[in-house]
């Protein structure tokens, strides 16, 4: 429900702070003194429309602040996760308008789109009024309460995935029939295709691959020349080792006659003959690796050059020509088993849209039952809202053959205000006072099926007096035993029902300025106030003692 209402800078009011309570409580005050300004700061808090014209004059912007207190299982916490707002404690609603018309609008300190708000919010408040053009008079929104009525919503959760699958099989079946019409059309293109593919039998990954092979064995073709040259020095006829080991062994023979002479020469002469018979190994290894079969190379620049054509040919990377492959060979299985499978399709559809029918005709039925039990449960509303003579009236078009995710009926309310008159479309039919107590009857009938937490209702009462104000006090006091209930009022039986009473008046503050203040009054203030309600400018004793008696009445 809502808890608190802060307002800044909006029209006539500069500050105002107030608190709220469950049950029902009103606005009262005189004409012109702010309470549709009250309603439209609630309104933009919530994601109404915003007016550069809201702002106070003389102020670069206003703000409006409402806190709801919002029980842990309510719709709106999972709203509020699935778009990263924290949830935990109170929703706390914040709008700021600018004087250059445009808004800021934010959700527990977090910026979101007034869109997003706007949903949120309507989710929590619901504002009714005699010109009101949204919520009950929607159309769209009368099968919602129909089933909300009937307890149907599990019904229509299974006509809801009923209607999914058969979608999705009918789906299935053009997809696979646009499958094989193509198939059919290219069928010898397919089959060369394939066959070509195959005997290719690309791998993903095979060219790179090849690539490598083929660049270290054009490496290794230019320095094979240099490496056997090398190798044929050391190894060959004209090799100097042969020669150095013999001297070697000469001078180590006569190096004990003269050592301080042949040591450090033969050491050394020893020396490089080890570094080249190293010299000589390296070589004969490097000239094991780079040895290949000119053959491979051919046949590694041919493997390339066709996985390339290919590539080219079929408009496919080297590396998507296995999955083109498989792709055309299923188009061809479609082809050769497609009248199989698309005749297992069309029964999949046909069992599927059968038994969505058969769901969706059971939710009708149901529909019906609920749209007449709400039609009697308004009707015993209606004669104490001085409405004895009209009709409410559920219109439901049941057309099977457009089905819909909600089933296979359009429903609208409908009223008829006098005998003889032709029933039509609530909105169209109804007057404005008419209309603002058909939807308190609606209300009535509706309140514990899942109704928004706060109701507002703003000035039904308009226009009646007496029994009929005293009927319309009687309802918003049971409404309000389920959720919160907020009514500007003139009319004294409705006020005096309510558990708390606020005041709006208009205070002069410094030099031809005047802002709107709200009290909330207590009991002695608020029979004052049910006086002058009741009596008009002069409050007389009779005034006051028939508001104490309005209040005791109401009381019992």
């Amino acid at each position: 429900m809502l808890v608190t209402l802060a307002i800044r800078d909006i029209v006539l009011i500069d500050r105002l702070d107030l608190e709220f309570s469950g049950g029902m409580s009103v606005l009262t005050g005189e004409t012109g003194a702010g309470k549709s300004i009250l309603l439209d700061s609630l309104s933009l808090a919530i994601g109404g429309r915003g007016d550069a014209g809201l702002v106070r004059h003389g102020e670069e912007q206003g703000q409006v602040l409402a806190v709801f207190d919002v029980s842990a299982d309510h719709p709106v916490r999972g709203l509020l996760r699935d778009n990263d707002i924290e949830d935990d404690g109170d929703v706390i609603f914040r709008r700021v308008q600018t004087s250059d018309g445009r808004t800021r609008a934010f959700i527990n300190d977090q910026p979101v789109s007034a869109g997003l708000m706007r949903q949120i919010g309507a989710l929590l408040v619901e504002i009714h009024g005699q010109h009101d053009d949204r919520a009950l008079v929607d159309p769209d929104s009368h099968r919602l309460l129909v089933d909300g009525f009937g307890g149907l919503q599990g019904e229509v959760d299974k006509v809801s995935s009923a209607y999914s699958a058969f979608k999705a099989a009918e789906k299935a079946v053009l997809d696979h029939e646009a499958r094989i019409d193509i198939a059919r059309k290219e069928a010898d293109f397919l089959k060369s295709a394939v066959e070509e593919l195959s005997a290719l039998s690309p791998k993903v990954g095979e060219e790179e691959e090849l690539a490598a092979r083929r660049t270290t064995m054009m490496q290794s073709e230019k320095v094979a020349v240099d490496l056997n040259e090398a190798f044929d020095t050391l190894n060959g006829n004209a090799s100097p080792i042969p020669e150095l080991a013999s001297l070697l062994r000469r001078l180590e023979r006569k190096a004990d006659q003269v050592p301080h002479l042949l040591n450090s020469p033969v050491a050394s002469i020893a020396a490089a003959l080890d570094q080249l018979e190293d010299a000589r190994g390296g070589l004969e290894s490097a000239l094991r690796e780079t040895d290949f079969d000119p053959r491979e190379l051919e046949n590694v620049e041919e493997r390339l050059f066709a996985l390339r054509a290919a590539s080219r040919k079929f408009s496919v990377a080297v590396d998507e020509l296995p999955k083109l492959c498989a792709q055309m060979s299923s188009d061809l299985a479609d082809l050769d088993a497609g009248e199989g499978k698309l005749e297992a399709l069309k029964k999949t559809a046909v069992e599927a849209r059968a038994a969505y029918d058969k769901l969706a005709a059971g939710l009708s039925d149901k529909r019906q039952k609920s749209a007449r039990a709400l039609e009697k449960a308004v009707a015993q509303e209606l004669p104490a809202l001085k409405l004895e003579r009209a009709r409410f009236l559920v219109e439901i078009l049941t057309t099977p053959d457009a089905p819909s995710r909600t089933g296979i009926d359009q429903l609208e309310f409908h009223v008829q205000t006098n005998p003889g008159t032709r029933p039509g479309p609530m909105m169209k039919v109804a007057s404005g006072g008419e209309l603002s107590r058909f939807l308190l009857a609606l209300k009535v009938c509706l309140a514990d099926k899942g109704s928004a937490p706060t109701l507002i209702f703003d000035e039904i009462d308009t226009g009646v007096g007496g029994s009929v104000a005293e009927a319309i006090g009687v309802r918003l006091a049971r409404l309000a035993a389920n959720v919160q209930v907020l009514t500007v009022t003139h009319a004294p039986q409705v006020a005096a029902r309510a558990k708390g009473h606020f005041l709006i008046a208009k205070e002069t503050i410094g030099k031809d300025r005047v802002a709107t203040r709200v009290h909330h009054i207590d009991d002695d203030h608020r029979r004052e106030e049910i006086a002058r309600m009741l009596a008009g400018s002069t409050i007389t004793e009779e005034a006051r003692a028939a508001a104490r008696k309005l209040i005791t009445d109401a009381a019992i």
